[in-house]
């Protein structure tokens, strides 16, 4: 069935929309833009188009027909998208990787002051247990001297008890002896 009017119209706008380009050209220059064709009105393109379709390919398996794409280059306006895509995603990818890049070097800081102050740390506990050695052992020299102490504070109670006793019993004499005197 062939198409006609309307149709045929819509059939031939369809053909002629342009095919993604197959071959990207990201040079810094622009493709020319193609010449426009000269417009054929609707009966004319038709006629045309309808004597291409019923036209038989030259190899002629099964009488099948072939019809060509009709392929347009790219518009420059999708180049230079693409460039400019490119361009900001390589933007953006650099920026990424000198943000992480800057994250390693900050981790890379904090673990070398971080282990600086382990060394530190490591370093006042080194002497602090050297210090702690040093009075165990002064106080192990004290130590006689401290028995001694201890035994002299024990003597010293004793005689202040003896004293305690010789000092009541000696008032307790002293009251006999005024009793025995009085009488």
């Amino acid at each position: 069935m062939a198409a006609t009017g309307e149709e045929a119209a819509a059939m031939d706008s369809i053909c002629k929309a342009p095919a993604p380009p197959t071959d990207l050209n990201l040079t810094a220059e622009p493709e020319p833009e193609p010449e426009p064709e000269p417009r054929r009105d609707a009966a004319t393109t038709d006629a045309t188009e309808t004597q291409k379709a019923k036209r038989p390919s030259s190899n002629n398996e099964g009488g099948v027909e072939t019809a060509e794409e009709a392929t347009e280059p790219a518009e420059p306006d999708i180049n230079e998208l693409c460039r400019d895509m490119f361009d900001k995603m390589a933007v953006f990818l650099q920026g990424e990787l000198t943000a992480t890049c800057e994250d390693y070097k900050l981790l890379e800081n904090m673990n070398k002051l971080t282990s600086l102050k382990y060394m530190e740390m490591k370093d006042i506990s080194i002497n602090i247990s050297r210090n702690l050695q040093d009075l165990n052992q002064k106080y192990a020299g004290l130590q006689p001297y401290l028995d001694q102490i201890n035994q002299i504070e024990e003597q010293v109670t004793a005689l202040e008890q003896a004293a305690y006793k010789l000092d009541t019993y000696s008032k307790k004499l002293e009251a006999k002896f005024k009793k025995l005197e009085k009488r």
